[in-house]
């Protein structure tokens, strides 16, 4: 096992992880830009070093600077947390190189799911469903002219680096593809540094759900049931839940195979996750693999028992997984709480908390890295931490949220709090009627 792990991150991730890290009696370094000198995975990781000035480019994406650190701590492993390097096959690569092990799979391996049209191949060539679309990138506007007239409208075009609905547009009928064409292209040039785009069929009334999978060194591969994570803004997540309240046991079953056969094309070691989208038929079809740890692991850590980020250390130590399949006992709802203001289109809101009181009682779990006088800087992501409910069933999960959000204070700054709350509220929300499109009807009020 590892004697001591570097975490290349920042925030709550970190922190979850350097808590793992102290129950399994590893020892933990945290780096840090300057502006995260306050946060608390800088005071709770054994050992601490700066590696730059706030912007992301000239720390938590310097790699340079994060082996640096890995030297002069001595740590034999790196783990990436999510975001940031988590994905990146060249920091990957380069800790190989420098004999540090990266607590994620191969680099091989994210580049084989990283790119969304060698990814697709694979999965075709594994018998996963996938959605009609282009064979590999688009070459020209008349290509996609035709390919659109052929499949029908609606569709979509997705930058093939993409994420994050970088690159993305849908196009409902031909007079919108030339401008659809061009903008994602530019867009995906200057949010990526590749240009590359191809269409697929657009899915109308989509459910987003992902399954859970986890592979280790020796071929075995499993697979840790589903999580919906439906309820999205932008193509950004906002709520996730497990079961998926749209799930039946045979397409769990189905769904949990596919998962399996995409995550063994790759010979995938590590947790990751298969993105499916699902229609209103529950035909699914592949999107995306994650290679890395989600921001809504908790959710499937509660519903099964399991601590995923002890299993991905393991995994990278060498430890076999039992191979063991999962299905949901209980249900499990997370909130992302944001520092940004849902009455003024979600604009962030950095600024020091004066005042914070979290939630706690049977059932509520928050992962946060914030405390009353800590400054959110302006330079990262805005979530500051999420809230998971667990109960029974969804109906009592669901309740069980709504006493946690109401509990939760923070001022200062502006959080996505009430917008959680109306949310728990809304009666097709609670009745499981929703598609990725709900948030572009929810009325805020």
């Amino acid at each position: 096992m590892f004697k001591k792990i570097l975490i290349a991150n920042r925030g709550e991730i970190a922190l979850r992880i350097i808590r793992t890290c102290r129950e399994m009696g590893i020892r933990t370094v945290a780096v840090y830009s300057t502006a995260d000198k306050e946060s608390l995975h800088v005071r709770f990781a054994d050992e601490a070093v700066c590696i730059g000035k706030p912007q992301s480019s000239d720390s938590y994406l310097n790699m340079q600077h994060i082996m640096a650190a890995a030297e002069i701590t001595n740590a034999d492993a790196i783990h990436p947390g999510y975001g940031f390097l988590a994905e990146n096959a060249a920091f990957a690569e380069i800790c190989a190189q420098y004999k540090i092990k990266f607590i994620g799979p191969t680099p091989a391996m994210i580049n084989a799911m990283g790119d969304k049209i060698t990814a697709k191949e694979t999965m075709i060539r594994a018998g996963v469903p996938v959605i009609p679309g282009s064979d590999g990138l688009l070459q020209s506007v008349e290509e996609a002219k035709k390919l659109a007239k052929d499949m029908g409208y609606p569709v979509i075009i997705k930058a093939t680096a993409g994420g994050g609905g970088k690159g993305m547009r849908v196009i409902w009928e031909e007079s919108e593809l030339d401008n659809a064409y061009t903008s994602a292209k530019m867009e995906a040039k200057a949010s990526f540094k590749n240009d590359g785009i191809y269409m697929e069929k657009f899915v109308e009334e989509p459910r987003h759900i992902e399954i859970q999978v986890a592979g280790d060194q020796f071929g075995t591969v499993c697979h840790l049931s589903e999580r919906d994570c439906s309820i999205q803004r932008r193509h950004q997540k906002l709520v996730e839940e497990s079961p998926s309240p749209f799930m039946t046991p045979e397409l769990r079953q189905r769904m949990g195979e596919a998962a399996i056969k995409a995550a063994a094309a790759i010979n995938y070691e590590s947790v990751g996750t298969i993105e499916f989208l699902v229609d209103k038929h529950r035909n699914f079809y592949f999107m995306e693999m994650n290679t890395r740890i989600q921001v809504e692991h908790g959710v499937t850590e509660e519903v099964i028992s399991y601590d995923l980020i002890k299993e991905q250390i393991k995994i990278a130590a060498g430890v076999p997984i039992s191979g063991k399949n999962y299905e949901p006992k209980i249900h499990a709802i997370e909130c992302r709480i944001n520092a940004e203001d849902p009455y003024n289109d979600f604009r962030p809101c950095p600024g020091k908390i004066t005042v914070l009181h979290t939630p706690g009682g049977h059932g509520v779990r928050v992962d946060s890295h914030i405390y009353a006088g800590y400054t959110i800087p302006p330079y990262y992501d805005s979530m500051i931490a999420k809230v998971i409910a667990v109960a029974q069933t969804r109906e009592e999960a669901i309740n069980t949220m709504e006493r946690a959000l109401s509990e939760y204070v923070i001022e200062g700054v502006k959080t996505t709090i009430p917008f959680h709350l109306q949310l728990m509220k809304n009666e097709d929300f609670r009745k499981g009627n929703f598609t990725t499109k709900f948030i572009e009807t929810f009325k805020l009020v």
